[in-house]
């Protein structure tokens, strides 16, 4: 069973994209819109962002890992048929910070998908208090990749 998500972009009104994330598998279903597909386990980035064309704007990111059959999942609009939820945030200011918190990843060259699953819901609790996500550095990166190797 893969998790698929449903990206969209209307210039100015919605966009669904994913920030970061390997999709097995992309369905294009015209110039707007395609299907990706994650195998179970993949963590991705959707980040999505709507206007009503009066001013207001709603600003979303999750951060999900792929559930398998039989996991429990939650449910994530667009994301069939949900996900682990690493990191929930709403609004624009948190949108940014998260986004910030990828770009930190990335400068060190780790694929932001490979990060230990902790750091996502460390950013997510640390924003949701008004403090500022401790950066996820290369000496952590290699902690995490040595305990996933011992751990069953």
């Amino acid at each position: 069973m893969r998790t698929t998500v449903d990206l969209l972009r209307i210039e100015g009104r919605i966009e669904r994209w994913l920030r970061f994330g390997t999709p097995v598998e992309t369905t294009n279903l015209g110039p707007r819109r395609r299907i990706v597909a994650f195998d179970p386990g993949a963590i991705f980035a959707l980040v999505r962002w709507s206007s009503n064309g009066l001013g207001k704007v709603d600003s979303r990111i999750d951060i999900l890992r792929a559930v398998g059959a039989g996991e429990a999942a939650s449910t994530v609009r667009h994301v069939t048929p949900g996900g682990e939820i690493l990191l929930r945030l709403t609004g624009w200011p948190q949108v940014e910070a998260v986004l910030d918190a990828i770009d930190i990843v990335e400068r060190h060259r780790i694929p932001p998908e490979a990060v230990c699953p902790d750091h996502w819901r460390h950013v997510h609790n640390r924003l949701m208090a008004g403090l500022q996500p401790r950066p996820y550095t290369p000496v952590r990166h290699v902690a995490w990749l040595k305990r996933r190797a011992v751990s069953p």
